[in-house]
């Protein structure tokens, strides 16, 4: 019987070991954080990962560190001698130490637009969407020293529509990869599966900051509904302020580029709709806020700041392009 190993802080995680136990892939020990260590590591969409194992009579090891250099995380996984490894959601480097620990492989994901070398580093999902990107292109590789370099064991191609946000392509990330999963662990421990490796110059994304996240109502609306998406759970959310304070925008959507209201600032609320919806006036027209912390009325004006390095594109939306980055070949794209 193969000893099979999650490590993972996401409810993506969780998904895959419901998933791939159903098909017969039996996942035997959940290696994750503690609360406390996932709120010292700043890991955000954190999930508890104890009541599934107690439900299921799975094995449950909290690391010591996220980083898992802790000598008592390489000790632990040095008696554990897992055949393969799976990440689900885990966000930190796996040490070389770590990685020689395990038989066959510790299986990472990652994608962005463009097929990899390219798109490796931080937050794919959310300068994706900041970037008005029209695909996602989702992979499995073997996990090796470094950022995301190691070899393709699979991939999958999927959309980015118009209404997606960071919340649904976690769901689309979730469908490929079990699917991605069902496929490959079989073969890796048969041998039948070689990896391939990746080829090309690479490029990188950088994190995704609280600046990122923050709200410029001097920008088009369109660069606006970006942010939020890009932003929304179960990341930190958008924010704006309001006298000082700052608040939360979790949904929102253009609302319309020909209406118009008189003698009215950049940020200003200007309706405030049955159910709380808020109608606020941007550079280029009117945002619809479906979904905040905000306590607004009418005449109420948002607070904004110029983020730096962003760009954008007239009627398309927000374009932060890393260094070296380039629009890819989408034959869907309008």
């Amino acid at each position: 019987m193969s000893n099979i190993a999650l490590f993972g802080v996401h409810q993506q995680g969780l998904d895959i070991v419901r998933h791939l136990g159903a098909k017969g892939i039996n996942v035997s020990c959940l290696v994750t954080l503690s609360e406390s260590m996932a709120e010292k590591s700043k890991a955000a969409g954190w999930v508890d990962y104890a009541p599934f194992a107690r439900e299921h009579g799975l094995d449950i090891y909290s690391c010591r560190s996220y980083s898992l250099k802790h000598a008592d995380d390489i000790a632990f996984l040095e008696r554990s001698a897992f055949d393969i490894v799976l990440l689900g959601g885990w966000q930190r480097l796996i040490p070389e130490v770590a990685i020689n620990c395990v038989k066959y492989a510790i299986i990472g994901q990652h994608g962005s637009s463009e097929f990899l070398p390219r798109g490796r580093g931080r937050s794919p999902l959310s300068w994706c969407v900041m970037e008005n990107r029209r695909r996602l292109v989702w992979n499995l590789f073997e996990v090796a020293p470094g950022i995301d370099n190691g070899r393709l064991l699979a991939t999958e191609i999927f959309d980015i529509n118009e209404w997606d946000d960071a919340r649904t392509l976690y769901y689309k990330v979730s469908i490929v990869v079990k699917q991605m999963l069902e496929r490959v662990i079989p073969k890796l421990l048969t041998g039948e599966l070689q990896g391939i490796e990746q080829e090309g110059e690479p490029t990188f994304y950088r994190k995704f900051t609280p600046d990122d996240r923050k709200i410029d109502w001097g920008s088009s609306i369109y660069s606006i509904y970006n942010t939020v998406r890009a932003s929304t759970r179960p990341y930190p959310g958008a924010f704006t302020t309001l006298n000082g304070v700052q608040y939360s925008v979790w949904k929102a959507q253009v609302f319309d580029t020909k209406i118009t209201y008189q003698n009215v600032k950049l940020g200003e609320i200007v309706e405030v709709f049955d159910g709380g919806d808020l109608l606020v006036h941007g550079a280029d027209g009117l945002l619809l806020i479906r979904d905040s912390e905000i306590p607004g009325q009418v005449g109420d004006v948002l607070g904004y700041g110029t983020v730096a390095q962003r760009k954008e594109q007239t009627g398309v939306g927000l374009i932060q392009r890393n260094e070296g980055f380039s629009d890819p070949p989408t034959p869907h794209m309008t």
